[in-house]
């Protein structure tokens, strides 16, 4: 693609020089987990007493793990469940659901990072470890469907390329040939038994949503259809761009611009509480989860960065991943969301409802603004560490209520001189020292928010209240 000269920002020289002073190795993120006795393997915090020398290299030694494995905590599948959740974990895939797996320009130059794999599980499973119920369809071993480029699915849907596989079975690109060769992405669920079940109620949530906005205004993915192939359970939804996380990684972890967080940010308001009025909590919203209806972009030379830089052409959005959505009457299970994005509320286990994704709206925005996530942790306390370091101390109401053993005398029982604790202070900080400038925008934006980071549900901001805050004047007009 041609390069174009991009005129001085100063917004990108505070935003890069930020980066370069404080955070190029927070662009590195751990893997994340669900699972909340998994995550307690990962860090504790040390007692012991040390020399500086030694917290420093510990220091060091965990900044290297979050740059090492930065791809890995976002690819990886946490498979050991407690059975409890696991309609929680089902959907988690390789890759993004419903959407291409390349979001360049076609008048870009550049080869595709992420190519398409032609669909074809003959050549990563043998055939001795197939169960064979027909001539034509088998699954391996794990109960995924063995498919390949070529196969058609209900004499109509014909496999043109894999776009993600995972614990809950595989998304697959399709042509629909009873559509004048429409693409579609069709979810091919595992055939086992509470794969099945849990895809059964992601159906009844997104019926639910097709019926209330048939024409999808309020930018939940659409599903198209559903159908039973030989015990799997396919979905066919819309094709969409990159996942907003995809967006950003394959840009270089740099992030959005003001104006995009704004219509992005506005989209994902409107679209959640579309939900919150028809009585549901999507309970695991995260970057992963919006995807761009279209990812095309431009790309511009930054000059005095010596590199490229990508804009997006349009900022649309969808909300994908319905397997975790409650609806208020039904049983609320203690643990939700993605760890990075968990609400005080659930981490102390004081039961949820919509504010929990009032909180993690909060939490993607501000990793939209930086690049990355600013609760970088795999622990509990750690966590809480961290929210008080960045939010101030939690309130004592909450602490009292709570049953976990996080506390001792209604304050977090946390080192603050471990080496953890050393950690804490150095990825974080009050929240509008984030801040890159501290023009009327910028400021109105980390005043949202503020606000949508209340530790207390009950004092949290609503999305009609949201919607109506200053940052979205423009929008509103």
């Amino acid at each position: 693609m041609r390069h174009s000269k991009q005129s001085h920002c100063p917004e990108w020289d505070d935003r890069r020089s930020w980066d370069q002073r404080k955070h190029s190795s927070s662009r590195k993120r751990r893997k994340r987990s669900q699972s909340s006795g998994q995550e307690s393997k990962h860090y504790k915090p040390s007692r012991i007493s040390e020399s500086h020398y030694l917290d420093d290299r510990a220091i060091n030694e965990r900044d290297h793990h979050d740059r090492r494995y930065v791809e890995e905590y976002r690819n990886d599948f946490c498979e050991v469940y407690d059975h409890r959740h696991y309609h929680r974990d089902y959907e988690k895939s390789h890759h993004h659901h419903y959407s291409k797996s390349s979001g360049r320009s076609r008048k870009s130059s550049h080869k595709r990072k992420h190519k398409r794999h032609h669909c074809s599980s003959h050549q990563s499973h043998s055939k001795s470890h197939r169960r064979k119920r027909s001539r034509s369809v088998e699954d391996d071993e794990e109960g995924h469907l063995i498919c390949e480029s070529g196969d058609v699915l209900r004499a109509r849907y014909e496999i043109v390329a894999t776009l993600g596989e995972g614990a809950f079975g595989k998304v697959v690109e399709c042509i629909d040939h009873d559509m004048r060769g429409m693409h579609v992405a069709v979810k091919i669920v595992k055939n086992v038994g509470r794969y099945r079940e849990a895809a059964r109620s992601e159906i009844q949530v997104l019926e639910h949503l097709n019926n209330m906005d048939p024409s999808s205004n309020f930018r939940c993915v659409q599903m198209l259809e559903w159908f039973d192939h030989h015990g799997h359970v396919c979905i066919v939804f819309e094709l969409l761009g990159l996942s907003t996380y995809d967006f950003i990684k394959e840009n270089s972890f740099l992030p959005f611009h003001i104006n995009d967080i704004r219509n992005m940010a506005y989209q994902i308001c409107q679209s959640i509480n579309f939900l919150h009025h028809n009585k549901l909590t999507h309970t695991d919203l995260k970057p992963e989860n919006i995807l761009f209806v279209e990812s095309d972009y431009i790309v511009k030379y930054n000059a005095k960065m010596k590199r490229d830089e990508r804009t997006l052409k349009n900022t649309d959005i969808k909300v994908v991943d319905f397997g975790s959505a409650t609806f208020d009457d039904e049983h609320h299970s203690t643990l939700v969301s993605t760890r990075h994005y968990r609400a005080p509320e659930v981490i102390l286990a004081l039961g949820w409802s919509q504010p929990c994704d009032v909180w993690s709206i909060g939490c993607i925005l501000i990793e939209y603004y930086l690049g990355f996530t600013v609760f970088q942790t795999h622990d509990s306390k750690e966590h809480l560490a961290m929210m008080e370091r960045i939010l101030g101390p939690l309130p004592t109401h909450m602490i009292k209520k709570s049953r976990k053993h996080y506390f001792h005398h209604d304050q977090l029982d946390w080192d603050e001189h471990s080496s953890a604790g050393r950690y804490v202070r150095r990825r974080c900080k009050p929240l509008k020292e984030f801040m890159h400038c501290q023009d009327t925008d910028h400021q109105s934006l980390f005043d949202l928010v503020r606000r949508m980071l209340e530790y207390d549900p009950a004092k949290r901001i609503t999305l009609d209240e949201a919607l109506q805050h200053p940052f979205f004047e423009t929008l509103n007009k």
